[in-house]
């Protein structure tokens, strides 16, 4: 057989699974491996996988499936580690409403717990879903069980100009990301979006986080990626160093004030300027990997996004009062950068002496940390 597998999310990697399936998968057939998702790619790098599996473009997990779809794959398999079997569920049922192909799609979901499940999404599939299970002591869920678990309520409703859209597996006081960026905490396990006009107005079951919701911007709440907890919940992180910045004469500095942005594709610059806790702490874990520094405008009203963040040698971050961040950034923004998101430079000591200079020039506290 001609085998697909969309490998979600860094829990699925970091367990081990994503490769003990892979490898069992290949007495079926010839497997392709493609990452589905953006958190995954970190983790692909640090277990040694990206020549297993693909990470070379970013897609979302129903992209990545329709891709091995019109490739003619025989079957696809998508596995997933969710925080819980509900969350899991949710998330497979969503992403395979999302496909354009509807393939003849397995779905393999916390294969390291007591609840792991297979679930097959397409008829055709059962008997091979049956018989995996079984070979890897997993529960066989049909389809139309998970759909009578995620209930009507647990759907997008649309009233007016007003679209609610409830979320499922939430504890209290996990973050709540949307589309990447972390717009509100859960203050209970009942947990409601409200956005009106495409803006988040409200969180019912929650407390909304303004300037994470002006970051964020209007958006199709019904397509929006949202997330609850950390980004990445593996404790025992071993960060890989995939490269090392050799000297240069010329040096590239990018700007980065959006923690949506795909951050990999800053990977070869030799210095990023970040602007927010949640962009400063993301971007600086992954940049990590590709030892890049980063110089992190920060506010102190950091979320906890990943359980345990790296920063590369010589980043600085440069902490304000509360709510300076986005107005100092600006000004770094249009002086140094020329309201330009990439600039070439010779010498990183002096581009942070001019960023000292024009927060000095502020009059503003300020409390600097260096990464020695």
């Amino acid at each position: 057989m001609k085998i697909g597998v969309v490998v979600h999310g860094p829990q699925i990697v970091d367990s081990g699974y994503a490769l003990k399936i892979i490898k069992f998968l290949e007495k079926y057939g010839k497997v392709k491996a493609l990452l589905g998702g953006t958190m995954g790619r970190t983790a692909v790098y640090d277990a040694h996988l990206e020549n297993l599996i693909d990470i070379s473009k970013k897609r979302l997990p129903s992209q990545s499936i329709d891709k091995l779809a019109k490739e003619d794959h025989d079957i696809i398999f998508l596995l997933n580690y969710g925080k819980s079997k509900i969350t899991g569920h949710g998330f497979g049922y969503k992403v395979f409403m999302k496909t354009k192909t509807k393939p003849k799609l397995i779905q393999i979901e916390r294969p390291g717990e007591k609840d792991g499940t297979v679930i097959p999404w397409h008829k055709a599939v059962e008997p091979l879903a049956k018989e995996i299970a079984d070979k890897i002591g997993l529960q066989l869920i049909k389809p139309e069980k998970i759909i009578k678990e995620l209930s009507p309520e647990n759907h997008e409703k649309t009233s007016g100009k007003r679209v609610y859209r409830k979320l499922v597996g939430v504890s209290k006081d996990e973050n709540i990301f949307v589309n990447g960026i972390v717009i509100g905490k859960a203050t209970s396990e009942n947990v409601i979006l409200v956005a009106e006009d495409g803006i988040i107005k409200k969180i019912i079951g929650g407390k909304l986080k303004k300037h994470g919701v002006e970051k964020l911007g209007p958006i199709n709440l019904d397509e929006a990626i949202v997330k609850t907890g950390l980004l990445r919940r593996a404790d025992n992180i071993k960060p890989r160093k995939v490269k090392k910045r050799k000297p240069k004469k010329k040096l590239k500095v990018a700007f980065l004030d959006h923690a949506a942005e795909d951050i990999y594709k800053l990977k070869d610059s030799d210095l990023v300027v970040t602007v927010g806790d949640d962009t400063s702490l993301v971007a600086a874990d992954i940049l990590y990997r590709f030892d890049v520094p980063i110089i992190g405008i920060t506010d102190g009203d950091i979320d906890k996004v990943v359980e345990k963040g790296f920063k590369t040698k010589g980043s600085m971050i440069i902490e304000f009062e509360k709510g300076l961040d986005d107005i100092i950034g600006r000004k770094i923004f249009n002086e140094i950068f020329k309201r330009k998101y990439t600039i070439e430079i010779e010498d990183i000591e002096n581009l942070k002496k001019k960023i000292l200079e024009i927060i000095d020039n502020m009059d503003v506290d300020y409390l600097i940390k260096k990464i020695k």
